[in-house]
């Protein structure tokens, strides 16, 4: 019960006492466990102290240099917070950006790895990335009814990881680049090791209708990491990074006229980490399309079905399209492969059905009179 209303009045607290303005940048900052969850523990300290501290810190930050961006954190003490909760508060502050933020461990075996590591959500394709989301995603089992409210999901499954193939997910690319850009910020500014940008299936980034990612500040497992975690001016380091990386994507926000579905960065984005089964072309790094069906178009819009990105323009009987007639669009540095074409929701939607099968990161896009437009428009 208490958990319930500290979450009412952080709802009440966005919508009603401080309301936010029509213009205003909204940032959700998620320090990551809390409460009864200490998160992975190291020999001196827990991750969800780290995580508050450097939450807050950035969020500090953030607000002294961006006067117009409004930032909602999903807690400011120690409470616990579940994962579904936290996505709630982003989407009820109509949130453009989410940054979960937490800190990483692994068996005493490998207690010399260190690094940062910046998610997006998307298929663990690395048995290392599905076993660092299972970990993180096991925290539901503190959560009352989980069965009921996570629909089945068991974090010891790794069929229920990847049952996010189908999920929605609209943000891909703005996701991507803004995971890039706090990426280099750790390794540039926080001088971690760089254990890149790569994705997995947080619970906490699946219903989160905005541009999201979760960090993985460094290995509370590793003792030199976690001497640097628990100390001020490590926490103050990190805080910076991240609010370094948020002035470069809040600059390109802007300068893109505010429009959070637009691409956001002229810059190749960051390819993830590639696994054995990736191959020479670049595969969008997004999952799929909502599973229930919408009524049909009235405004003109077509819907197609986007199979595949490449760096390059790819022969019209090229292996990689499978056989499928594809046509392309160009969106940055990449050629944009599409199959399908209808006004029709249910009919496209069916047809996406169909090729995800050959395609699993296949997902439907939106054009108006030519233009690639959101889908939630």
């Amino acid at each position: 019960m208490a958990r319930i209303n500290y979450i009412l009045t952080v709802i009440l607290w966005i919508v009603f006492v401080n309301p936010i303005p029509a213009n205003a940048f909204v940032l959700v900052i998620d320090p990551g466990h809390g409460g009864k969850d200490p998160g992975a523990i190291g020999k001196k300290g827990n991750e969800k102290d780290i995580n508050l501290a450097v939450a807050l810190l950035a969020g500090q930050s953030i607000a002294n240099e961006h006067p117009d961006v409004k930032i909602v954190y999903t807690r400011t003490q120690d409470v616990f917070i579940g994962l579904d909760d936290r996505a709630n508060i982003a989407n009820k502050a109509d949130a453009n950006l989410f940054i979960s933020i937490h800190s990483n461990s692994i068996n005493k075996k490998k207690s010399y790895i260190s690094g940062a590591e910046v998610y997006t959500f998307g298929i663990a394709r690395s048995a290392e990335n599905l076993e660092v989301a299972k970990r993180e995603n096991s925290v539901i089992v503190m959560e009352d009814n989980y069965e009921q409210k996570y629909e089945g999901y068991d974090p010891d499954s790794a069929e229920s990881s990847m049952m996010f193939e189908y999920m929605m997910n609209l943000y891909a690319e703005q996701s991507i680049d803004f995971a890039s850009m706090v990426d280099k910020e750790l390794v540039n500014t926080a001088n971690r090791d760089n254990r890149g940008v790569k994705q997995a299936g947080y619970l906490v980034l699946r219903k989160a209708t905005m541009p999201r990612i979760l960090i993985e500040l460094d290995y509370i497992s590793n003792p030199e990491a976690e001497n640097y975690l628990l100390s001020k001016s490590g926490q103050k380091t990190l805080a910076r990074s991240i609010s370094n990386a948020f002035t470069k994507y809040k600059r390109e926000f802007d300068r893109k006229g505010k429009s959070s579905t637009q691409e956001i960065s002229n810059e190749q984005p960051a390819n993830l980490l590639p696994d054995k089964e990736d191959s020479a072309t670049t595969q969008e790094q997004i999952s799929a399309n909502p599973v229930e069906p919408k009524k049909t178009s009235a405004n003109g819009r077509i819907y197609k079905i986007q199979i595949l990105a490449s760096a390059k323009r790819l022969p019209d009987k090229s292996p990689e399209l499978k056989g499928y007639k594809a046509d392309y669009f160009i969106e940055g540095k990449y050629y944009k492969y599409t199959y399908g074409k209808s006004a029709d929701w249910n009919e496209i939607y069916r047809l996406w059905q169909k090729s995800v099968k050959d395609f699993k990161d296949a997902f439907i896009v939106a054009f108006e009179n030519g233009v690639k437009v959101p889908i939630n428009n």
